[in-house]
């Protein structure tokens, strides 16, 4: 396996490239999100914890879109990933154009704001704890429009659509895998 996706080497481009810890937060979320589905899909661990930590890491440098995540897959050629790995992370962004040609880049569009969204849901729980947060809450706070109204509702539906899963799975999926690094997410 190549250097490219172990932790030290992701984590390190990350932090070149992100500064905020809110973003670094959202990127650590998407990662245990996407190692999660890696287990459970029985695929790289290390490759799709990468996708997940990387996927937005020049968003704070290049926030108007197409140029995230344009910039970011020029800086990710330069650095000597394979495309494969690039056009992952393009097709998280629905503006691209870059379908989204297997489970990693599927579960990575699933599980971005999704991960948002949910981390916005512990932040108004009383203890502030991703533990506590619930699939039939999550769902009841989507029909919020005010709630979190950045988050795009019709790609989360659509995340589950694309995956063959019904919302309820992707959110407990979701939930279950920021459990253990609600800590490190300041929940």
């Amino acid at each position: 396996m190549s250097d490219l996706y172990n932790r030290d080497t992701t984590l390190a481009l990350l932090q070149e490239y992100t500064k905020t810890d809110g973003l670094r937060r959202h990127a650590f979320a998407v990662e245990a999100a996407m190692k999660a589905a890696a287990v459970l899909t029985d695929s790289d661990v290390e490759y799709w914890s990468a996708v997940g930590l990387l996927h937005d890491f020049d968003y704070e440098m290049y926030p108007e879109a197409p140029d995230h995540p344009l910039k970011g897959a020029e800086i990710l050629r330069e650095r000597g990933y394979p495309e494969e790995f690039v056009r992952t992370i393009l097709s998280h962004a629905a503006y691209t154009g870059v379908p989204r040609e297997n489970d990693c880049a599927r579960w990575l569009f699933a599980v971005d704001e999704l991960c948002g969204f949910c981390m916005a849901c512990a932040m108004v729980q009383p203890d502030k704890k991703i533990a506590q947060v619930k699939v039939k809450s999550v769902k009841k706070k989507l029909k919020k429009k005010d709630f979190a109204a950045k988050v795009n509702r019709e790609e989360i539906a659509e995340g589950a659509e694309d995956l063959g899963l019904e919302l309820d799975k992707v959110i407990a999926h979701v939930l279950e895998a920021l459990v253990p690094v609600g800590e490190d997410l300041g929940l």
